[in-house]
């Protein structure tokens, strides 16, 4: 052993060898909207049994997916029967009260990511669609996937779809720390500055913006490496304690109806019944 090498176990401990705390960010918010949610979801082996899945999470994945597909298709057929076909063919029932209550939903959503698709510059290709991208934050290595990024006219702007039937805030995008990452992590990848975020309201087709400063950008990413020092330290209270520690407490609440883990949720049950499978897209009383 070199006289400069430090011994095995002085290497284990040495920051300097620790291999970086590989997150996405939704681990990190997962965390602070629940610590037992998070356990369930990224600690406990195996997972708990999630509830199926609920309609809106069905509209959200086929509408992302079509939007994903339809760049890979050349201009020309760029077209409104292309984005049906395409959208009839991903399309799911699950979650949905009946066949009937599919199809009415299926051709709505039909129509509204033909319409948000009219809004927009369809002959330009983006500079990336589901592209993965990564970034060393810290102790962290932070990692995601970004629906789309623009070019345009030389400024790459960061694009996320929504898909939920509730309006966007209009502080939304101003303080989203995924997209404050993604802005990030692009101006590193592409060597290019990026700064402009948006979120995209496919069912109204309305755009909430913000434009960050590299003060703004460096706050958010401050914010990331603070919760990631928590999740250190509640991972390794996992590790030592497992199911036993008081690490993960969960926080009762409106959403917990929503929760995919709520029938492992004693606190979750208690807080309001199981919201219905199609509830996310339309009242109870529908």
């Amino acid at each position: 052993m070199s006289a400069h090498q430090p011994a095995l176990h002085q290497q284990f401990d040495d920051p300097i060898y620790r291999r970086p705390y590989r997150a996405s960010p939704t681990r990190l918010l997962t965390y602070l909207d629940c610590p037992r949610r998070y356990r369930f979801a990224y600690l406990d082996r195996p997972t708990p049994v999630k509830a199926p899945p609920r309609a809106h999470t069905v509209v959200g994945v086929v509408v992302h997916n079509v939007l994903r597909d339809f760049w890979d298709l050349a201009p020309g057929q760029r077209t409104p029967d292309a984005v049906s076909r395409a959208l009839a063919a991903a399309w799911s029932e699950v979650g949905f009260r009946d066949a009937t209550h599919s199809a009415t939903w299926r051709s709505r959503v039909t129509q509204e990511v033909v319409e948000y698709l009219r809004g927009i510059d369809r002959d330009t290709q983006p500079r990336g669609v589901e592209r993965s991208v990564s970034l060393p934050v810290g102790r962290a290595l932070l990692m995601g996937r970004i629906d789309r990024i623009d070019d345009r006219d030389g400024e790459l702007v960061i694009v996320d779809y929504k898909t939920s039937r509730r309006p966007l805030d209009d502080t939304a995008a101003r303080v989203s720390l995924p997209l404050a990452f993604y802005a990030a992590a692009v101006s590193r990848l592409f060597r290019s500055r990026c700064v402009t975020v948006e979120l995209h309201h496919v069912p109204t087709g309305g755009v909430i913006a913000h434009e960050h400063t590299d003060e703004s950008l460096d706050r958010k990413l401050a914010e990331a490496d603070s919760i990631v020092a928590e999740l250190i330290d509640v991972d390794q209270s996992y590790e030592q304690q497992g199911t036993a520690s008081t690490a993960f407490p969960p926080h009762p609440g409106p959403m917990c109806r929503w929760c995919d883990f709520r029938e492992h949720c004693p606190e979750g049950q208690a807080a309001g019944s199981a919201a219905l499978p199609w509830e996310g897209l339309e009242p109870t009383s529908a």
